[in-house]
């Protein structure tokens, strides 16, 4: 009694059986296309998210959250700059590198490759290629030994393991009477590793510095600094502070630069699938348009008498939102609970479709994964929740006016 009448009247008006079955089961329907939207929404979000955090940590293992290099391509003060970066907030260790581009060779196998130059221990502070070793140890990597480890698919291309000999040929050749010669160096290769993302399992080589520095004639001179950050999404911050310190004496880049396309293409696709996704919540607005049209049509006489007890056509648009509010609130709020029970169980699902049907779903040789990751983020679970009930509240005002536009009279002539 205490309640709202529009309010009272529309809790009634849902609870109640109703003489069309039709209508109740349009509203059934309505309610479960809801609950499968937000399920689906929240759900691949979700694994998208996985993914997206996955591929992160698998290219941040790789490469330096920030960089600092010289436009020339050789950086010679490196060392006060690394005395500059260490006491800076945030960056937990920096290394020198060299990197340049090679042609490896085994027989008649050859690949391109990207050597890179590195000093084994200050490397396990701004990578993880240690962790991701298959065989070897950075450590073999000593000042002119000439040994180098391969990515798990160069390895492959040139058809080489452990042991085995190749031959690194580079551009900056020795000039002679006879012309320019390319320089070439017998490499032992040391161990392999597997990162998991293609793009350095191809095409990645790994050499001491000093052997890096010595075969492209740098002298003391280096590609650049990498630093690691305790926080990778405080790279740009800590970036800006970098090119303000060194005033663009020399390049600063971070790992959201070095691999803005990826990033820009997986927040498009994320936001693509959301619109598309959205289309379900769409149709299941609409069929609660649909709900509540045929329910003021089912009601009309029963408009009319409130109408003529004194209720104000804004009290019975305030019935019909009611109604339609709750339907799109039951829905909304059963999808959130399936979507979060099915995000966090979504590795179990695929387990069970292998063992049933025997079929790998996602080939690890293929995806690099076996299972699909997920991360529950707040931000996208409430984007979800209150776009969807936002649309089916806006669903119920057309029906709920067009209630309200009913003429007592008219509804009763024929009663």
């Amino acid at each position: 009694m205490f309640k709202p009448l529009p309010l009272f009247v529309g809790l009634r008006y849902f609870r109640a059986k109703r003489r069309n079955q039709f209508i109740s089961f349009i509203s059934f329907m309505s309610m479960v296309a809801i609950a499968i939207g937000v399920m689906a929404l929240i759900t691949v979000l979700s694994v998208m998210n996985g993914f997206q955090n996955e591929l992160r940590s698998r290219i941040l293992g790789m490469v330096s959250d920030v960089t600092v290099s010289s436009y020339s391509g050789q950086l010679e003060h490196w060392k006060s700059i690394m005395q500059q970066v260490q006491g800076l907030p945030h960056v937990t260790g920096s290394e020198p590198y060299v990197e340049d581009q090679a042609m490896l060779a085994n027989g008649a196998n050859m690949s391109g490759a990207v050597v890179r130059g590195i000093i084994p221990g200050d490397d396990l502070r701004v990578s993880d290629v240690g962790k991701k070793l298959i065989s070897g140890s950075l450590s073999d990597l000593k000042p002119g030994s000439y040994n180098i480890i391969l990515g798990k698919d160069l390895a492959y291309s040139l058809g080489v393991g452990p042991g085995d000999k190749v031959i690194m040929l580079i551009s900056k050749g020795n000039v002679t009477p006879a012309g320019i010669i390319p320089r070439l160096r017998r490499f032992t290769v040391a161990g392999i590793f597997y990162a998991g993302v293609y793009q350095y399992d191809s095409a990645l080589a790994l050499i001491s510095l000093k052997d890096a520095q010595t075969l492209y004639s740098m002298g003391d001179s280096v590609t650049g600094v990498r630093l690691k950050l305790n926080n990778n999404f405080l790279a740009q911050s800590v970036a800006r502070q970098l090119v303000n310190r060194f005033k663009g004496q020399y390049y600063v880049s971070d790992w959201t630069q070095q691999n803005a396309n990826l990033w820009t293409a997986i927040a498009i696709e994320k936001n693509v699938m959301f619109v598309i996704l959205s289309l379900i919540d769409l149709v299941a607005a609409i069929s609660i348009i649909i709900v509540l049209v045929m329910a003021v049509t089912d009601k009309q006489s029963d408009i009319a008498i409130l109408r003529t007890l004194g209720m104000t056509p804004r009290n019975i648009m305030g019935v019909f939102i009611v109604q339609g509010t709750l339907i799109g609130f039951l829905g909304t709020m059963l999808g959130l609970v399936l979507g979060i029970i099915l995000a966090n169980n979504v590795n179990n699902l695929l387990d069970f479709a292998r063992h049933v049907f025997h079929v790998q779903i996602f080939p690890a040789n293929v995806y690099y994964i076996s299972n699909l990751p997920s991360d529950i983020y707040l931000s996208d679970v409430l984007k979800v929740t209150i776009s969807t009930f936002v649309l089916t509240i806006l669903a119920t005002l057309y029906p709920a006016w067009r209630a309200s536009r009913t003429q007592p009279a008219e509804a009763l002539r024929y009663e």
